[in-house]
């Protein structure tokens, strides 16, 4: 018995460091008025409503069975996901086997944040932020990648 719980034990100790925490997307709204997010993968789940002057939505990286990955689109209004309402969209893929997070900034059908600066940044501080100082996109390619035990924050009128 004793040779037993010693093995389980031991196993135990040399798995514990494999598994490791994964971080999650954020979102925080420091902009005057509420917005709405929808966490889209291979289901649509929401609409989330963030309250203005930091309010904020979060969940935890997964990798979504069917696509990869996930999209947070925000709009500024409730239900813009379905009017063609300009999007925002916080894109993420999760890499397990790496242990990485791919993330990116995008907007479709217009730019809602015109005018707003945006930064998106992991809690990583040496990882590569994306900042849309006037809340357009830049030109260029806005992927970034990082560690998946880490954060990464889009913050809205920042």
């Amino acid at each position: 018995m004793y040779n037993f719980i010693t093995l389980v034990a031991a196993v135990a100790a040399t798995a514990a460091p494999l598994v490791s925490a994964v971080g999650s997307a954020r979102v925080v709204n420091n902009c005057g008025s509420a917005v709405t997010v929808w966490s889209v993968g291979q289901n649509v789940a929401g609409p989330y409503s963030v309250a203005a002057n930091g309010g904020s939505y979060g969940e935890t990286f997964v990798k979504d069975p069917v696509t990869g990955g996930k999209a947070l689109k925000i709009t500024l209004q409730p239900d813009g996901l379905y009017t063609g309402a300009p999007q925002t969209i916080f894109a993420y893929n999760l890499d397990t086997d790496a242990n990485q997070i791919w993330y990116d900034l995008s907007d479709v059908f217009g730019d809602a944040f015109a005018g707003s600066k945006l930064v998106e940044a992991s809690s990583d501080a040496t990882c590569p932020q994306i900042v849309w100082s006037n809340g357009t996109p830049p030109a260029g390619s806005q992927v970034k990648v990082c560690s998946a035990n880490s954060d990464v924050t889009l913050t809205l009128c920042a």
